[in-house]
């Protein structure tokens, strides 16, 4: 597998090591020659350059890659390096580093993969402040439907998942268990404390919320 990480930030780094540590081949382009003084016992290519150049690109080995990221610090340079590489490279794997979750959605709507950097986190401190709170695990590029991981109110614990299931709206399609998940079958029985990996159909989510919400209060 040959990759190309554009944008040799912090990210992009790590993203070029981690990825040359599991076997694969790695390019690594920045427009800042002293920006490769981050990577650590990395041989893989550095082309010093910008992504959305032909010719950078070319001598990244765009023709050979499986999988592009664009992860520089510049939300528009990235989605166009995303765009060119997919839609005239015909790279398979790409993905694009967004800072601004709003446009992060609409370029996630027209097929191309983003990673909003502000919404994960925004997510991943939530949880941890206020476990009990939704978050949005992953949502589909014509967002129709979104997985989400939820707590199980305990209004919940003791009923199956065929019971709790609403199959044109939700379902419960894992459960997290003392820190092991597992897909859940009809007949999983929620316990108290489990965390639920819900896909919900577009449309659902605020009955869904609306019925978490009630449960978890009655049961308070």
């Amino acid at each position: 597998m040959h990759t190309i990480v554009v944008g040799c930030g912090r990210l992009g780094a790590e993203l070029a090591q981690t990825l040359q540590s599991d076997g694969g081949s790695v390019a690594v382009i920045d427009k800042n020659p002293k920006a490769f003084a981050r990577l650590e016992d990395f041989d893989g290519t550095t082309v010093v350059g910008f992504g959305f150049d032909h010719d950078t690109l070319a001598s990244a080995g765009v023709d050979r890659a499986d999988a592009l990221a664009a992860v520089t610090s510049g939300d528009n340079s990235n989605i166009v390096v995303a765009r060119l590489a997919k839609e005239h490279y015909q790279v398979d794997r790409v993905v694009a580093r967004i800072q601004d979750p709003a446009r992060a959605e609409i370029y996630h709507r027209l097929g191309i993969p983003t990673v909003a950097a502000v919404k994960w986190t925004t997510d991943q401190v939530i949880r941890r402040l206020a476990p009990a709170l939704r978050s949005t695990e992953w949502t589909d590029a014509n967002s129709q439907v979104a997985l989400v991981d939820v707590a199980a109110p305990d209004s919940w614990a003791g009923q199956t998942v065929a019971a709790l299931d609403e199959p044109d709206a939700w379902r419960i399609v894992a459960v997290n268990r003392a820190g092991h998940s597992m897909l859940t079958g009809p007949d999983t029985v929620i316990q108290g404390g489990d965390r639920l990996y819900m896909a919900v159909q577009l449309g659902a989510d605020d009955a869904l919320a609306a019925i978490l919400d009630t449960r978890t209060a009655s049961a308070s």
